[in-house]
C-alpha cells in the first residue's frame, strides 16, 4: 500500500511499505569482556555439559582456555572439539557428531569464526535429529529438538552469530549448502571485540571484507524490508568507517568493536533479506579452486555493484553518501562511486583485484557461470541473474 508522510514544510515522501515478519531468536551481550560472562549465561540456560567447538587456532591463542575458565567456575563441564577446518564439510561434521555421541552433552558453545560456529550448528543437526547435513538443506527440516547453543565470535566476519542457517560444504561436490532452522540460531551470542585482537592481519582483512559484502548486498536484494535495512545500513556505517583502522592498528579496540558489531548488524541483515550475485558467484570459485571465501568475495563485489546499477543506483547512492568522500550525497554515477571506495577497501587489505590474479582461468569461465546461476543467492539479487548474468560477472571481474 502506498503511504505519504508530511516532511518539513510542505514536502512529501511516497513510500511503498511492504509486509515482513520480524522475530530475533538471539539474545546479544556487546562489549569489552563480555566473555567473561559465558558462565552465568549458561547456567540461566541450564548447560551442565557442554560441547565447545573451536578451531585448533583458538587454543594457540588462549581464548580456549578464555571460554572454558568461566564454565568451570559455574560447575559446568566442558568438552572440547577441534577436529575440522575452515569451510566446513559433511565429513567434518560427522566427526563431530560422532566425536560427541556418546558424551551426554546437553548444550554447544561455538567460538571462532564462521567455521566454529557453522560447524557447532552442523554437528547440532545430525546430533539431535540425526541423518545426514544434505537432509537439512534448506529451512526448517527438523523433527526433535535440538540443543541450546552460545555463539562467540572472535572475527569480525560472516555474522553466523546472528543467523539461524549453517554453511556446510558437500565433502564429495564440494558445493555450499544452506541448512537452517529456527532451532539452529543461537540463543546467545556473545560479542567481545577483545577477542578479536589476536586474530592474524589476514584474517582481519578477508573476514571484515566479506562482512562488508553482506552489509553492500543485503541493502539492495529482492527479499529486503524495512527492519533488514536497518541492520544494512548502520553494519555498512560502522565497518566502512572501521575497515582500514582496524587494519592500520590492531590494538584499536573502537576500531574492532565497530568491526565486530557491524558483523553482527550485517548477520542480521541476511536473515532477514539474504544475499546476492556477488555471493553466487563467489561460491563455485571456493569449490573449484579453493579460493578462500572472503578473497572471493573481493574479486567480485565492485564489479557486481557496477552490474547491478541499472537496477539499484539510487540505494547504493545511499550507501556512498554514508562514505565520508560521499559526506552525505554522492554526485554523477553513484554505482561507480561506490565499487571504487569497494576497491579502496580491497587495496587496504591487501585483498587481489582480478580473477585471473587467484589463477582462475579463462576457460573455466562458462562452466563456473552455470554454477553460480544455480546459486540460491542469486535469486535475490536486484537485477535478474542468471547464466548469463554470471558469466558477464565473471568476465567483468576477470
Amino acid at each position: 500500500m502506498a503511504i505519504q508522510h508530511h516532511l518539513g514544510e510542505g514536502r512529501l515522501l511516497n513510500t511503498n511499505m511492504q509486509s515482513f515478519d520480524f522475530d530475533p531468536h538471539t539474545r546479544v551481550i556487546f562489549g569489552k569482556g563480555a566473555v567473561s560472562r559465558l558462565g552465568e549465561v549458561a547456567r540461566e540456560l541450564g548447560f551442565r555439559r557442554a560441547l565447545l567447538v573451536a578451531d585448533h587456532g583458538l587454543v594457540a591463542s588462549g581464548h580456549v582456555e578464555e571460554a572454558s575458565s568461566p564454565l568451570h567456575n559455574a560447575g559446568i563441564d566442558v568438552i572440547a572439539f577441534h577436529d575440522f577446518d575452515p569451510n566446513p564439510d559433511t565429513s567434518m561434521i560427522e566427526r563431530g557428531r560422532d566425536f560427541a555421541a556418546s558424551l551426554a552433552i546437553d548444550s554447544i558453545i561455538g567460538l571462532g569464526g564462521g567455521s566454529s560456529m557453522d560447524c557447532a550448528k552442523g554437528i547440532n543437526f545430525l546430533l539431535t535429529n540425526g541423518g545426514r547435513m544434505q537432509d537439512y538443506q534448506g529451512y526448517g527440516k527438523t523433527t526433535r529438538p535440538m540443543l541450546p547453543m552460545i555463539g562467540i565470535p572472535t572475527t569480525a566476519g560472516t555474522g553466523s552469530e546472528a543467523q539461524s542457517y549453517a554453511l556446510i560444504s558437500d565433502a564429495v561436490t564440494h558445493v555450499k549448502m544452506a541448512c537452517g532452522d529456527r532451532q539452529a540460531a543461537f540463543r546467545v551470542a556473545i560479542l567481545d571485540p577483545c577477542l578479536t585482537i589476536s586474530q592474524p592481519q589476514s584474517v582481519t582483512a578477508i573476514a571484515g571484507y566479506d562482512a562488508i559484502a553482506h552489509a553492500v548486498e543485503t541493502f539492495v536484494t529482492t527479499k529486503r524490508n524495512r527492519v533488514s535495512e536497518v541492520f544494512s545500513r548502520e553494519a555498512w556505517r560502522l565497518l566502512e568507517s572501521a575497515y582500514e583502522r582496524a587494519l592500520d592498528n590492531p590494538d584499536d579496540i573502537e576500531a574492532r568493536s565497530g568491526m565486530q558489531l557491524g558483523a553482527y548488524f550485517a548477520g542480521m541483515a541476511i536473515e532477514h533479506s539474504m544475499l546476492g550475485a556477488t555471493h553466487a558467484c563467489a561460491n563455485p570459485l571456493t569449490a573449484h579452486y579453493n579460493t578462500t571465501h572472503g578473497i572471493a568475495i573481493a574479486l567480485l563485489l565492485p564489479t557486481v555493484v557496477r552490474w547491478n546499477s541499472q537496477a539499484v543506483d539510487s540505494r547504493y547512492a545511499e550507501l556512498f553518501s554514508l562514505t565520508k568522500a560521499g559526506d552525505g550525497h554522492s554526485n554523477g554515477d553513484a554505482s561507480e562511486s561506490l565499487a571504487r571506495r569497494l576497491e579502496q577497501l580491497a587495496r587496504a587489505g591487501g585483498l587481489p583485484a582480478r580473477l585471473s590474479d587467484e589463477g582462475v582461468s579463462r576457460d573455466d569461465l562458462t562452466s563456473l557461470a552455470e554454477e553460480a546461476a544455480e546459486q540460491w543467492t542469486g535469486r535475490f539479487n536486484p537485477r535478474p541473474f542468471d547464466r548469463a548474468a554470471a558469466l558477464e560477472v565473471y568476465q567483468c571481474a576477470f
